[in-house]
């Protein structure tokens, strides 16, 4: 097996897949054209990506290509559909960066109150401004509204909490319960959260659901002088509206992600957010410290190792969730060679489309049962000649 990463990974990682007996191609900051040569010339099984955009044209460039394995949590950067459409698996590594982020976030809250970065440029460049800066509200008691209560956003109410804010939350899957165990107040929509809120920070996945929750009517239900921070994706953000919130409601912003983020690692970039004088801006590095990448590492070569041994994908991001399968074939059998062959050569010459199949091998190894579900209209002659085969016990169908 043949492994292409094509961002930076731990050396323990690379040496554990390579001990594993792959062939580990690590070529670093691969993106655009680049990335499609390093696909076309090694034609790797599996490709592994942190920061580096994987379209269509990338997933077709690599013949034998079957996973690709995102370094982190958000997967918006591979084309999952193009990647569903061509049978390539795609997975994350869910979690392991949460609190990395989620001090990235707390962080920002406190800079933009105590206006730490201004506070050092001033210094640096020779001015004092003690008058200035001695004026801050402090977030002790301050109320938060976390919008998102993934593994990040209860990372972010664990330190909130410690640090003595009012904490309430918003998120599809919390309930009343669910946040009382939390330890935040339970909020049934967003506009809800954040009504009152001192402090907002954003901690949904972007998807096509989320782009632009943070619009102009959201804006203007926030207080005048609240804190917005965004340590997600620059997607959920309408920047229009965080612009006009930022001109006229007092709004000051923590961003760690912007629509005009360069794609490349550094030089000169031009931002109307990220110049704004009410906007402190970090370089996309929530993820960014030796704790979460040693974490997404070791996460991002289980799974890769995992699949080499098993062909299974752990957290893969582009199965369904269920099939369009009308019926359930069940078929009792003995273990032998070519029995399911059988069946499924019946299936295929009714035209039963076969979606999901499993087979379970009984104790001791002389039988086993196979679960396959079609689309398709049983019919009693297809159904005899399977039952006829002399290897199989028993066949049964079932309408879903």
């Amino acid at each position: 097996m043949t492994i292409l990463v094509a961002d930076k990974l731990s050396q323990s990682g690379l040496d554990e897949m390579s001990g594993a007996g792959a062939e580990v191609v690590s070529i670093p900051e691969l993106t655009g054209e680049s990335l499609v040569a390093a696909l076309t010339e090694h034609n790797p099984s599996v490709l592994i990506v942190r920061s580096t955009k994987v379209p269509d044209e990338a997933l077709a460039a690599a013949a034998d290509l079957q996973l690709v394995v995102r370094a982190g949590a958000g997967y918006d950067t591979i084309d999952v559909a193009g990647a569903s459409a061509r049978g390539i698996f795609v997975a994350n590594c869910p979690g392991k960066n949460a609190v990395a982020v989620a001090e990235l976030a707390v962080g920002l809250m406190l800079a933009v109150d105590r206006r730490i970065p201004d506070n050092v440029l001033d210094a640096r460049e020779g001015r004092w401004a003690k008058a200035t800066y001695s004026k801050a509200s402090g977030i002790k008691g301050r109320r938060l509204a976390l919008i998102g209560m993934g593994n990040i956003g209860q990372a972010v109410a664990t330190r909130a909490c410690a640090l003595e804010m009012d904490v309430c939350a918003w998120s599809r899957s919390l309930t009343p319960e669910s946040a009382e165990k939390m330890g935040v107040s339970y909020r049934d929509s967003i506009l809800a959260a954040i009504d009152g809120a001192d402090v907002v920070s954003l901690h949904c996945a972007a998807t096509a659901d989320t782009a632009g929750l943070a619009d102009r009517p959201f804006f203007e239900a926030l207080k005048d002088g609240a804190t917005f921070i965004n340590t997600t994706r620059s997607s959920v953000v309408d920047e229009d509206a965080l612009l006009w919130a930022l001109d006229n409601k007092g709004i000051r912003a923590g961003l760690d992600v912007f629509s005009e983020e360069p794609a490349f690692k550094s030089g000169p970039f031009e931002s109307r957010v990220a110049t704004h004088p009410s906007v402190y801006v970090t370089h996309h590095i929530g993820a960014s410290t030796t704790q979460a990448q040693e974490a997404i590492a070791d996460e991002a070569v289980r799974v890769v190792l995992a699949f080499a041994r098993t062909g299974e994908v752990a957290n893969c991001v582009n199965m369904a969730a269920g099939s369009d399968a009308t019926h359930q074939l069940t078929v009792r059998h003995l273990d032998r060679v070519g029995v399911l062959a059988a069946v499924l050569d019946e299936m295929r010459r009714a035209e039963w489309n076969v979606q999901e199949m499993e087979n379970l091998l009984f104790l001791g190894g002389d039988s086993a049962c196979a679960y396959i579900r079609f689309q398709g209209n049983p019919d009693s002659e297809t159904l005899d000649r399977i039952g006829r085969h002399p290897d199989i016990l028993a066949t049964s169908v079932v309408k879903l």
